[in-house]
């Protein structure tokens, strides 16, 4: 049997440092808004390369208070791939603006940078490229769109912690990016959790306060914000983490590159591809072919698990059915949807069983 991911593989390899951090917090007697939490905060900011971070409590939290912090709302349109996690849609929904799903490339998933300018209107605030699987958007082409039209770039990073695009860290790309901790990431906490990242001082100092209530001081609400906070306990837990990880992300390319090697080239198999001078951080390994569902099928009989993910487009959900958008409007994130296939990737996986998926689906694709 080969697992889609062994979280207790990752943690089985930082020793006591889990423990040693659950003893911490409860010995400090601090469990919101403390020192673990700040301490976090100042490792993860250095990290991305970024002057602040702001610990929130979950990937779509992040995503939709640093788009409130721009003042993005009713009546305002933010620019996102026809394909992702819904969570990025969501985020806009929850700031009352409107998605506006402009299609991907297929062959790196990530918004067609190409296509942005057509869907620019009077209405349009900012810019969301999704770093989809580990993978950097098209990162320079995006930001010479959003620098043309004053558009505010949010990065969705919630899957490429430590990514690189052209030197530079996913999350020091665009005026912000928010971050997932979900304990699958790369970065996972044991629950949820999430950030944000950015260099602006005053978005920063907004997102401070629209997390915690609105409030910079006791009881004095300034704006209506909300009550989402990393707790010390998830910062704790991240700040063992954060020193491996790295060194996971070096692990996954290399079971990346073995699948690559061994699978590239077999007729209707396509392997990942990135942008260039992207580095990715293989949250994924995803591969297309019109055959997904049944090589799925193939895989699960010999014991090996692979995951579908985002099967559903975001515009064909029950949840944006008020944006009247033609199913068949956007062929190429319905292809995506149809034909994806996740295959089982940790740090921690053999390459044995590396070789034994590869060998499966060679298997069946002849």
């Amino acid at each position: 049997m080969i697992s889609f991911f062994d979280i207790n593989a990752g943690h089985a390899e930082l020793g006591n440092g889990l423990q040693d951090a659950f003893a911490r917090v409860l010995a400090s007697g601090s469990i919101i808004m403390g020192p673990e939490l700040q301490a976090f905060e100042e490792e993860f900011a250095a990290y991305c390369g970024v002057k602040h971070c702001i610990g929130v409590g979950n990937g779509l939290d992040a995503l939709a208070l640093a788009l409130r912090a721009r003042g993005i709302g009713p009546g305002d349109e933010v620019l996102v791939p026809s394909q992702t996690f819904i969570a990025s849609w969501l985020a806009v929904s929850m700031t009352g603006a409107t998605p506006v799903p402009v299609e991907i490339d297929l062959a790196t998933y990530g918004i067609d940078a190409k296509r942005l300018r057509d869907h620019v209107t009077p209405r349009t605030k900012a810019i969301m490229p999704v770093h989809l699987y580990g993978s950097p958007a098209d990162m320079d082409a995006i930001n010479a769109v959003a620098r043309e039209f004053d558009l505010f770039v949010l990065e969705d990073a919630a899957q490429a912690h430590g990514a690189y695009y052209k030197g530079k860290r996913a999350g020091s790309l665009g005026h912000a990016a928010g971050f997932s901790f979900y304990p699958s990431k790369n970065l996972g906490a044991l629950g949820d959790g999430g950030a944000i990242v950015t260099d602006d001082d005053q978005l920063a100092a907004d997102m401070r306060r629209l997390r915690n209530y609105g409030s910079n001081k006791k009881y004095v609400h300034e704006v209506a914000g909300v009550n989402s906070r990393l707790d010390e306990l998830q910062a704790a837990i991240l700040r063992v983490k954060l020193p491996a990880l790295d060194h996971g992300n070096e692990r996954r390319r290399a079971i990346a590159e073995r699948y690559t090697a061994a699978l590239q080239g077999i007729a209707d198999l396509h392997t990942p591809q990135s942008v260039d001078g992207a580095t990715p951080v293989y949250h994924l390994y995803v591969i297309r072919t019109s055959k997904r569902d049944e090589l799925a099928a193939h895989l699960a009989a010999q014991g090996v698990t692979c995951l579908i993910h985002y099967p559903i487009a975001p515009h064909q959900q029950g949840a944006y059915a008020d944006l009247k958008i033609a199913a068949d409007s956007l062929p190429l994130a319905n292809q995506a949807a149809a034909q994806t296939l996740s295959l089982p990737i940790w740090p921690q996986m053999p390459l044995s069983q590396v070789d034994e998926v590869i060998a499966h689906i060679k298997q069946f694709m002849r």
